[in-house]
């Protein structure tokens, strides 16, 4: 049986890599091709993206493809969110992009409600507010006097950008531009008056593309420096989260997903926008999905925590493995002590184990102490968290949600998917830990006639990977330490 063979370029926060995706008999198996740093630059009090340094990465990866003489069908790029790059009207870089994580947005939310109100904002765009959404920090460039933005004849989306570096095509993805807090969430499209208010048109962005349609071939020039041919470039759901949930294993469509990693995504597929006063309150965001889906989640503090207490007791010590901690914790005793996850707390403080013990012991709570205590305080309290979103998700989801799909790279911890299964009283499958590169690999598959839609890919990655389940235990214990969670946690 023949292999069809498709790149997935997959560019992290703080990382790239470039993974050839194979497909035999409905089989898919992956092989990382080359892996390179994403390292934000700072310089005169801002922070940058290397763009073409990223550029120059991806390009190694299709040469490495050509030098094993490797028969690829297409090439998808997906990535984070928001950050964007300008282009002069002869088609070349502005400089680079700023990354989210810049300062000079820090009061562009207040300066712009001043323009649009924030309701008027969320009513068309259903996205939740964040500082680096794109619209503040395309308000933030217009009102510092940006140099740039007035020379920007394209404003192209970070995979849309990589996928003009290779083609020459200008695009805008839908998946990523429904990050930027500037597409009408009904319409599908850019809200003209959130354009004109930071000085924009939608000539100043690509034609609108959605995932799985072709965005052009590989250049001249990228064909002579790697020495491919003119292989297609796929628009996938350029957003990282949006490829990862395409690629949630699920047999039928009354599940929630939790996309889980250093920070944890909870949603449901919903075939509309949900913008409610219910949802607005609570920050609930509506991203763009395949097949014209809506992405309807809530970004929860993941593994964050954990992070930041291993960087303060030693990464490089075996006692602080992610294991060791995980086998000490199972052994410590269980509801101590909760947190809440998302409490400003713990946003970045200078010290995670001093703002959990503080925040213990402002809620009259034991102070945790151990590496084993802080760490089940941790999980319990992520998986409680889970449980507190899960009953928002049920009063908006329009069908009933009777099992949790964990993927990403938390979808290997068995203690908090334990846990998790535990406190929300559903099955909790976990898998696959490469979701965003398989999801990538997996619309372009589509694209080449190899599937149906998407719930014939989610079959076929359900039949080519071991799904680990988890079943509630313990239901009568959980029920009732979560109302101490609810008791403890009110206030923040």
């Amino acid at each position: 049986m023949k292999t069809t063979n498709f790149l997935a370029v997959d560019l992290g926060a703080t990382s790239g890599r470039t993974i050839l995706g194979m497909i035999k008999s409905g089989s898919i198996e992956l092989r990382e091709i080359n892996r390179f740093p994403n390292k934000i630059i700072e310089a005169n009090g801002h922070f940058y993206w290397d763009f073409l340094n990223l550029y120059q990465s991806i390009l190694e990866g299709l040469k490495i493809i050509a030098d094993e003489k490797i028969e690829i069908q297409s090439i998808g790029i997906d990535t984070w969110g928001v950050d964007f790059v300008c282009f002069d009207k002869n088609g070349e870089v502005l400089g680079n992009p700023y990354s989210y994580r810049d300062p000079h947005t820090d009061e562009a939310q207040a300066n712009f409600f001043k323009i649009v109100p924030r309701e008027k904002v969320y009513k068309s765009t259903g996205i939740q507010f964040m500082n680096f959404n794109s619209l503040f920090q395309l308000s933030a460039m217009k009102a510092h006097n940006s140099a740039i933005l007035p020379l920007a004849e394209k404003i192209l989306f970070m995979p849309d950008a990589l996928s003009y570096m290779l083609t020459g095509e200008t695009v805008t993805e839908y998946t990523i531009a429904s990050t930027s807090q500037m597409l009408d969430a009904n319409k599908q499209k850019f809200d003209i008056e959130l354009l004109n208010a930071v000085g924009l048109t939608e000539n100043n962005f690509g034609r609108f593309v959605f995932p799985g349609e072709v965005v052009g071939t590989l250049s001249a020039s990228v064909q002579k420096q790697t020495g491919l041919g003119a292989i297609p470039v796929i628009a996938v759901a350029g957003h990282d989260t949006g490829s990862a949930v395409a690629a949630v294993p699920a047999r039928d469509k009354n599940y929630a997903y939790l996309s889980s990693g250093t920070w944890s995504l909870m949603g449901i597929e919903a075939e509309k926008p949900i913008i409610t006063d219910e949802s607005f309150t609570l920050n609930f965001t509506n991203e763009g999905g395949v097949e014209g889906t809506i992405r309807f989640l809530k970004n929860i503090c993941g593994m964050w925590l954990l992070e930041r207490c291993r960087f303060e007791w030693g990464t490089t010590s075996d006692e602080n493995s992610y294991p060791q901690l995980i086998a000490d914790a199972k052994a410590a005793d269980g509801f101590i002590s909760f947190i809440n996850p998302d409490a400003v707390d713990f946003a970045n403080p200078v010290s995670m184990i001093k703002a959990i013990q503080h925040y213990c012991e402002k809620t009259s709570q034991v102070v945790p102490r151990t590496k084993a205590e802080i760490t089940r305080c941790i999980f319990e309290s992520l998986a409680f968290r889970y449980k507190q979103v899960l009953e928002s998700l049920r009063s908006f989801a329009s069908f009933p949600i009777e099992s949790l799909h964990v993927i990403g790279g938390g979808s290997k911890n068995a203690m908090l998917n334990q846990f998790t299964a535990n406190a929300l009283g559903i099955p909790v499958y976990a898998g696959p830990m490469e979701a965003t590169a398989i999801g990538n690999v997996m619309i372009q598959a589509k694209t080449a006639g190899l599937y149906a839609n998407t719930q014939d890919m989610r079959t076929s990655i359900a039949e080519s990977i071991e799904l680990v389940e988890f079943l509630p235990e313990s239901q009568d214990e959980w029920d009732t330490n979560y109302r101490r969670y609810l008791v403890v946690t009110k206030n923040s």
